[in-house]
């Protein structure tokens, strides 16, 4: 073999061992993040600092850019037909008789008519009617007592008769007027059987004690004795959503009034029965506005035919976590002002921090700022002083962080922990910063966040919602209890004084008896009662 042959092959050899290597780099970059990715993982679900909680948007951050594995091809096999569905007629509930051992509570409602003149009246028989309601741990049955009555004769004619004898009074006693009896209290459920209090408790044992009717159905028949089918609580159920509705749209209306709306949305399932045998992904979306109501709106997808519908008559300050739908809607709006949220920028640097000292830095840093909020909270400043102690305090931060961080991002893989987390904050800056311009506005999106954390365990707890046409009973009913819990009020109080209310109110009334209209007045009452 020539000199020139020989050259020409090391130079082959070379340049292959040359891309070897280099492909054997890339590999040992791909396997370190690979395994950093990994370990994140293991460390969020399998112990670990429990304050920076996993979202799933951040798995698919952290996944983003790796290859699908391949999935292999299920075996060939006979076509199997679907066995036929049997069809049976739903059959109505029977009410059961009410248990003899409930102790009784009883209500005497008196006509009218009696209580003006009761001398007048004289009592022919009763109607009982039963109700089956709840007391904090325990059942009770309440029997409304109505006399019945039929009126006497008037002191004249009964002079009258004492001259003339008892064929007189026979005469007039022909003449008695007609039987009155006292009406029923406007119900919620018309001819039903549950009370107000009743009614309550399975709403709150379900949507914020997150126990699925089945166990609540069990619950009452072997600690109380008393059988309720678990169709009947279901239905129960749409019942109290029906009637709470007016209240969610009265909050949705004042929630859209206020000019400052962070929003966020969480996946929960849902059975389609065009889709037997698999649960659907649906959404709630959430609404809220610190230290004002919240509002779920429920939607069977992530696009953003839902958030548009709902913030079509929105304007003003709109906070998020960058999901790209809010971004392509405020792209055709000019009256919105999108803020980003602190809290997700800080979460990345966070789970970057054992594999760079420098994400440590930038924790750190946004450490500051929320300092800078922590001292404004203690001091309960308003708008204005907000603006000018964040202006002072936190700009000079911000512009320090942003300066490493455009200075360091060239310096790391944009895969890597560190650069993920770069990515996203400076991807997001201007939106990021923006609070600093506006007093009214927070930090981050963490009072939304909150306020959907109660859902989490209520879908792990009955895993989906039933049919996707039902979702709005669960958003209407969230969000009433979420607002109680923002504005510190007792959930069962306040449903337990609603349902027994709402029966008899004009639905131009209803404002009135919203969460913070309701702990409103609440207030004004006590403060009022203090003073006499």
């Amino acid at each position: 073999m020539d000199a020139a042959a020989t050259n020409a092959q090391i130079e082959t050899l070379s340049g292959s061992l040359a891309e070897a290597a280099g492909r054997i780099e890339s590999l040992q970059q791909e396997n370190q993040l690979l395994r950093q990715k990994i370990s994140l993982l293991i460390k969020k679900y399998f112990g670990g600092q429990k304050s920076e909680a996993i979202d799933p948007k951040q798995l698919e951050m952290l996944l983003a850019g790796l290859a699908a594995a391949p999935v292999p091809a299920p075996p060939a096999t006979a076509a199997l037909s679907a066995p036929a569905r049997h069809v049976t007629e739903r059959k109505k509930p029977v009410r059961q008789p009410l248990p003899a051992h409930l102790p009784e509570e009883r209500v005497v409602l008196e006509p009218e008519e009696v209580k003006q003149r009761p001398e007048l009246w004289k009592q022919i028989g009763e109607e009982v009617t039963e109700e089956l309601d709840w007391k904090p741990a325990q059942f009770i049955k309440r029997l409304y007592i109505r006399p019945k009555y039929v009126q006497r004769l008037t002191p004249e004619a009964q002079k009258a008769a004492a001259l003339v004898g008892e064929a007189l009074e026979a005469v007039y006693g022909q003449e008695e007027s007609a039987v009155v009896i006292a009406p029923l209290p406007s119900r919620l459920i018309e001819k039903g059987l549950p009370g107000a209090g009743l009614l309550a408790q399975v709403v709150i044992s379900k949507y914020e004690d997150h126990l699925p009717l089945y166990r609540q159905e069990k619950i009452y028949r072997e600690r109380y004795g008393v059988k309720l089918a678990r169709q009947s609580l279901a239905e129960w159920i749409e019942q109290v959503a029906f009637w709470l509705k007016p209240i969610y749209e009265a909050m949705k209306k004042s929630l859209l009034a206020g000019g400052y709306l962070q929003v966020d949305e969480t996946p929960i399932r849902y059975l389609d029965p065009d889709v037997p045998g698999k649960s659907q992904l649906g959404y709630l979306w959430t609404y809220s506005r610190p230290g004002a109501e919240v509002v779920f709106d429920w939607q069977t997808s992530r696009g953003r035919e839902g958030p548009e519908a709902m913030l079509k008559e929105f304007k003003g300050l709109l906070q998020c976590d960058g999901y790209v739908v809010y971004g392509s809607l405020a792209a055709a709006r000019d009256d919105w002002v999108m803020l980003g949220c602190m809290a997700h920028a800080r979460r990345y640097f966070h789970e970057a921090m054992e594999q760079d000292r420098r994400a440590a830095w930038c924790v750190r840093q946004i450490g500051h700022l929320y300092g800078v909020e922590k001292q404004l909270r203690q001091i309960r400043a308003g708008p204005r002083l907000r603006e000018a102690m964040r202006a002072w305090q936190a700009r000079p931060v911000l512009a320090r962080l942003e300066k490493m961080l455009r200075q360091w991002q060239p310096q790391v893989l944009p895969q890597s922990l560190l650069g993920k987390a770069i990515g996203y904050a400076l991807e997001r800056w201007t939106e990021l910063t923006k609070y600093i311009e506006h007093g009214r506005a927070e930090i981050d999106n963490n009072w939304c966040e909150n306020a959907i954390r109660p859902t989490a365990l209520g879908k792990k707890n009955f895993l989906f919602i039933g049919h996707p046409q039902a979702g709005w009973r669960s958003a209407v009913i969230y969000s009433v209890l979420g607002s109680c819990r923002r504005l510190g009020i007792d959930p069962h109080e306040y449903l337990r004084d609603v349902l027994r209310r709402l029966p008899d109110m004009k639905i131009t009334e209803v404002e009135q008896i919203a969460p913070a209209s309701w702990a409103k007045t609440k207030k004004a009452a006590a403060r009022s009662k203090k003073k006499t």
